[in-house]
């Protein structure tokens, strides 16, 4: 359910070196363009008469110069601390304190505060609360705004399903839908300013559609009160209702993501036995064609005990998807 978490989502990264002509598992249908905006816009004005133009992109053509994995590199290999440093606490008992590494600063600042008021005052769920982020502090309390991301969980604040690695409530039978939500979402979203939000939800398997029908609409009203804001849609499998999963895909978004988790031997002892490796392959095939040039995005966590074989084929597996779309 959640985007790339920090420190096990690194998966998309090897896709590079088995997929040449994917940039990682997050990949546009429609064949990219590497230059820039400026110089496709140059490239497309000295065009001969009669031959298309190609569509001016903004949001593709800037993920395809962004930076690389060698910019996120240093040239020197840090090495932790070791030493295990314990201190006594005030009952007596010897407690092990966390490495420097390991801590993130308590989260503050104007931006924290107002986002964290908003969902209160609004009522609306955060998957950066519900599944205790550490990073929550980064990602809302920026001093640049339009840089700052939210990650806003639709659907209130519990699961149908029980997979291993969440913390998000689960019960069978979760309280009904808000229908408030859409509108108080993009409402906060138009407040706040930011220039990227991801949104997620919990599995509904009790809803006949999954929910998608609450997903597409809240999507709708955030470009009709902040049209310039990038939505990114992380959404379930809608119980391997495909036809759901087009309703989501054309509903305005910019980026598609549903999540594999885990290579696929491993996919039954972490996720929900209603969930599977082939069936979230099927989402994001349905994805790419629904829409023509739509991103799509996938996550894949490591340190689950999966072997090197293993996570390279289920890496292929997402390349062939790419490429056979």
């Amino acid at each position: 359910m959640s985007s790339l978490a920090i420190p096990l989502r690194a998966a998309s990264t090897a896709t590079r070196t088995l997929c040449p002509s994917v940039r990682c598992l997050a990949t546009a249908s429609a064949t990219s363009n590497p230059t820039s905006a400026t110089t496709t816009t140059a490239a497309a004005a000295a065009a001969p008469e009669g031959i298309s133009k190609r569509r001016t992109t903004t949001f593709t053509d800037r993920l395809n110069t962004g930076p690389s994995f060698d910019n996120f590199v240093s040239g020197e290999a840090t090495t932790p601390d070791p030493r295990i440093r314990t201190v006594i606490n005030a009952k007596g008992k010897e407690i092990v304190r966390l490495p420097s590494w390991l801590k993130t600063s308590i989260p503050t600042g104007n931006n924290f505060k107002t986002i964290k008021d908003d969902l209160r005052g609004l009522n609306l769920h955060t998957v950066c609360e519900e599944a205790r982020c550490p990073n929550i502090g980064e990602c809302w309390g920026g001093g640049d705004k339009a840089a700052a991301t939210a990650t806003i969980m639709l659907m209130g604040d519990t699961c149908t399903r029980g997979c291993r690695f969440c913390s998000v409530k689960t019960s069978r039978r979760p309280p009904p839908l808000d229908p408030h939500e859409p509108e108080n979402t993009a409402e906060a979203l138009s407040r706040w300013g930011l220039g990227y939000v991801v949104l997620t939800s919990v599995d509904r398997d009790d809803l006949a559609d999954g929910g998608a029908r609450h997903f597409a609409e809240t999507i709708r009203k955030i470009k009709q009160k902040a049209p310039n804001i990038l939505v990114e849609a992380l959404t379930g499998d809608f119980m391997g209702d495909l036809d759901r999963v087009e309703e989501v895909a054309v509903s305005g978004l910019d980026v598609y993501a549903h999540n594999v988790e885990t290579v696929e031997e491993l996919t039954p002892f972490v996720r929900d036995r209603r969930a599977t490796f082939r069936q979230s392959l099927a989402v994001l095939k349905k994805v790419k064609e629904s829409k023509e040039g739509l991103i799509t995005k996938t996550s894949i966590m490591l340190g689950l005990g999966e072997t090197e074989e293993q996570l390279i084929d289920a890496l292929k597996g997402g390349c062939s998807l790419s490429r056979t779309v």
